[in-house]
This record gives structure tokens, C-alpha cells and sequence, in this order.
């Protein structure tokens, strides 16, 4: 599976509208990952929405990644236990260097690094990594994703310190749309 340098992450709890036509505009406005969070929800209503969304995705070849289990492409807590079968990608979300290091030994195929900044998903969470924190941790990983209070201004920075790309939740489901800039600041930056 190919890793887009953008990677939408759902929370359906910011979305103005639904999570389905959130994700429908803004894979409408360019994105091509989506991991589907969302872990509060029964089982079938979840396996229910993933139907949906990796329908909306498979129009642009683009790839649904579950978060915890289930499917061809998961992204892990970062203290879920590692699949068995493997599936055929592994992401893990990481917060410092034992996570990023227990990630790459496992052989996740990439990792989200966070908080990069203050997030307004996630008040208080953190002390935010900063720029200098994100390049520390993504030397030794797999590809990195930057995550928290990223902005489409921040995208060349976080590459510059390393990052593969970024990862983006609260923004892209309260303004879909937006996914248009982070694609052209990573269009942009693209050596």
C-alpha cells in the first residue's frame, strides 16, 4: 500500500455534518488516507461506517486505515499489541522515543508523532514536542507523520525536521476543505 504524505484522521465528534460526507469532501479536496478513529462505537455500526468510507476512498484508490484491528491497514495505540496475521500496513501513533523505537523493532510502516504543537482536538495534551522534539524522533523511525496543531503553514518546517508528511484530524472535520491547503503546502514542499 502506498503512505500519501497526508493523513486524515476522523473524529466525528468536531464534523459540522456527518462523518461520512465530512470524509467524502475531504477526499473530494484531495486526501487519500483516512484513518478511521471512532473507537467508541459498537462493532457493526463501526465496521458499517469503515463500508462506507473505504467505498468513498476506492473511487480515488485511496486507502481506509482502521484504527486498532481489522482490515488490510490498522493504526495502533501506542500500546496495542502488534497484529497476528500482520496486515499489510502497520501504523503506530508515538509520543517520545521508547515508543518510536518499540514501533520501528516491530516493523510498523509508519508512525505519527505528537503533540508537534498545542491542539485544539486535544487541549492540555502533551507538553508539545516542537520542532526540535519532532526531528529527534523521527530520525530513527519509520516514516513519520506529524500530528497536533499542525497547520498547512507548519507543513514545510515539520518536513524540514524530518516528518514524511503530516497528520491532521480536528482541522480537516470541522473545515474539510482545508485538506486542499495541506495538499498544496506538501505539493509545495516536495523535494
Amino acid at each position: 500500500m502506498r503512505l500519501p504524505r497526508l493523513l486524515v484522521l476522523t473524529d466525528r465528534t468536531q464534523c459540522a455534518g456527518s462523518l461520512v460526507a465530512t470524509v467524502a469532501a475531504a477526499v473530494e479536496a484531495g486526501a487519500r488516507a483516512v484513518v478511521l478513529r471512532e473507537k467508541d462505537l459498537p462493532a457493526e455500526s463501526r465496521a458499517m461506517l469503515a463500508a462506507e468510507l473505504g467505498g468513498i476512498l476506492s473511487l480515488v484508490d485511496g486507502t481506509l486505515i482502521r484504527a486498532g484491528t481489522g482490515g488490510d491497514a490498522v493504526h495502533l495505540a501506542a500500546r496495542d499489541p502488534f497484529p497476528a496475521p500482520r496486515p499489510a500496513l502497520v501504523g503506530r501513533s508515538c509520543h517520545d522515543a521508547a515508543e518510536v523505537a518499540a514501533a520501528t523493532a516491530e516493523g510498523c510502516d509508519y508512525v505519527t508523532v505528537s503533540p508537534v504543537f498545542p491542539s485544539p482536538s486535544k487541549p492540555g495534551y502533551g507538553p508539545p514536542l516542537g520542532l526540535a522534539g519532532l526531528a529527534a524522533l523521527t530520525r530513527p523511525a519509520p516514516a513519520a507523520y506529524a500530528l497536533g496543531g499542525v497547520r498547512p503553514s507548519d507543513v514545510a518546517a515539520c518536513r524540514a525536521a524530518g516528518a514524511r508528511g503530516v497528520a491532521v484530524m480536528g482541522a480537516v472535520m470541522r473545515d474539510p476543505g482545508s485538506v486542499a491547503d495541506y495538499v498544496d503546502a506538501l505539493e509545495e514542499d516536495r523535494p
